[in-house]
């Protein structure tokens, strides 16, 4: 069965390496390294029809650093997944995964945290001519636009934050909320046309910032927005590194009880956890959990986690 996961980190994976490789080993083979859990093998052998790839840099990166940072990370997406890898397709638009051939595998450029552009518009810009499809305002820590959810201060969106929501909309982008405060949350509720939670799960089961209360979620559903399930295992059990899949599936029964069954999707958050579902440690494994759900839903139920909600809902749509 196809899948498609919104939220992946290979690029950081990627560029550390790289920047290493000036004093030590060597880059990393995307293609086949056992360092990355999205590599392209893997995605292959796991049914992996869209792999959406982030660029997150740091907050603890000079700010004057940051862009430069970014720019890295898209240059590998480039050189390194792309270039060397022709059955790696880039996704410029969303009709594009309408035309991926059987064997093809699609690639969409994202951004986690606006620290990359700071306040500077016409970067943003440049990044949606590169290709980046979905922007989460924030990671955790507070910038220019938002704070995350790691901010004591909880503050929503400012007038700048504001002003990237509306420029997603204008450009068919996701704006995603994964890492938002809660009050900013409820502000994109109010701006955006796309919004998009790329990897997060239900608060009612796991108490943990990252996730959605049912609030949130419902009104995510009204709003036609997708919610990924994310396989962090903090994010699944409170207070835990271990979680199996059925415990994941706990977090989908919830969804699908608070009315989501046709907008919840897969974002594994593979290459930037450091704990495993157990069965789910790379995009080998994607098999695993399709089987799991099989017991539970039905075929179409569970084709629509795999990849069909999400092409009912990506923008345009």
């Amino acid at each position: 069965m196809k899948v498609f996961d919104t939220h992946c980190d290979a690029l950081l994976k990627l560029q550390v390496a790289k920047r290493n490789a000036l004093f030590k080993g060597e880059l990393l083979d995307y293609r086949k390294s056992n360092e990355l859990e999205t590599n392209f093998e893997r995605l292959q052998a796991g049914g992996v029809k869209v792999q959406f790839f982030a660029i997150f840099i740091h907050p603890e990166f000079p700010s004057d650093e940051k862009w430069q940072h970014a720019l890295e990370q898209v240059d590998l997406f480039y050189s390194e997944i792309l270039e060397k890898n022709p059955l790696m397709k880039h996704i410029k638009n969303w009709q594009d995964i309408d035309l991926l051939k059987p064997d093809e595998i699609g690639a969409v450029l994202t951004l986690e945290g606006a620290d990359a552009f700071g306040n500077d518009l016409a970067k943003l810009r440049h990044l949606y001519r590169l290709g980046v499809l979905s922007i989460g305002l924030t990671w955790n820590n507070a910038n220019l636009c938002a704070d995350g959810v790691g901010d004591p201060r909880g503050a929503g969106l400012t007038v700048l934050g504001k002003e990237v929501v509306r420029l997603n909309n204008e450009h068919h982008v996701f704006t995603d909320v994964s890492h938002l405060s809660v009050n900013g949350f409820w502000d994109v509720m109010e701006l955006a046309k796309y919004p998009i939670a790329s990897h997060s799960n239900a608060r009612a089961l796991c108490d943990h910032p990252r996730n959605l209360n049912d609030q949130q979620i419902q009104a995510m559903f009204s709003k036609e927005g997708m919610i990924d399930v994310v396989f962090c295992p903090q994010f699944i059990n409170k207070d835990s590194e271990q979680a199996s899949i059925t415990d994941l599936i706990r977090h989908i029964d919830h969804f699908c009880s608070l009315g989501g069954i046709r907008q919840i999707g897969i974002g594994s958050d593979f290459d930037g956890i450091s704990s495993h579902i157990a069965g789910l440690g790379n995009a080998s494994e994607f098999p695993n959990l399709i089987n799991e759900l099989q017991k539970h839903y039905t075929e179409a139920e569970v084709e629509g986690f795999a990849h069909r909600n999400f092409l009912e809902h990506r923008p345009g749509m």
